[in-house]
């Protein structure tokens, strides 16, 4: 009995731990000046990704983007999200409506070795699920890629 319990509390103070650590992830300062990809509007209203986004690619992961993958531990991209307005028929940015920030992370095993952590358009944690908001996806789409769903091919048109 007295196991169980020291198996249980053990259990909780690494759950709690990792709730911790995922509050202490921050948006990496100055991405705006990294690689930014081209406009890319996702006009599906069922996907997570609905709206107008950028991705910003760090100098260190461009050249295995490049390549297609593998990536180096601490490769990072952000994925800055805008709601779709019409303009005259057009679609076009509207309002910032998410960022998330995915980092190449060997310790993140439940989610391919990659940390995914969402945030609200103030930079504040939003507490998106890393396995069933994003995770799932990128195993099914670029499991053969590093699980990095967009390529460089995309990135500017």
């Amino acid at each position: 009995m007295r196991r169980l319990a020291g198996v249980t509390a053990i259990a909780a103070i690494l759950a709690a731990s990792a709730a911790f650590a995922a509050e202490k992830v921050a948006l990496p300062k100055g991405y705006e000046k990294w690689g930014k990809s081209s406009e890319k509007v996702i006009n599906d209203k069922t996907s997570l990704f609905y709206g107008i986004h950028n991705i910003y690619v760090d100098k260190k992961t461009m050249p295995a983007y490049k390549k297609g993958g593998p990536y180096p531990e601490g490769s990072r991209f952000v994925v800055v999200q805008y709601t779709i307005r019409n303009d005259g028929g057009k679609p076009v940015k509207g309002k910032k409506s998410m960022v998330v920030l995915m980092t190449k992370d060997k310790k993140q095993s439940a989610t391919g070795g990659w940390l995914f952590a969402g945030f609200t358009p103030e930079g504040k944690p939003s507490g998106i699920d890393p396995v069933k908001n994003c995770f799932e996806c990128h195993q099914k789409e670029a499991k053969d890629r590093d699980f990095v769903i967009s390529r460089y091919a995309d990135f500017k048109k």
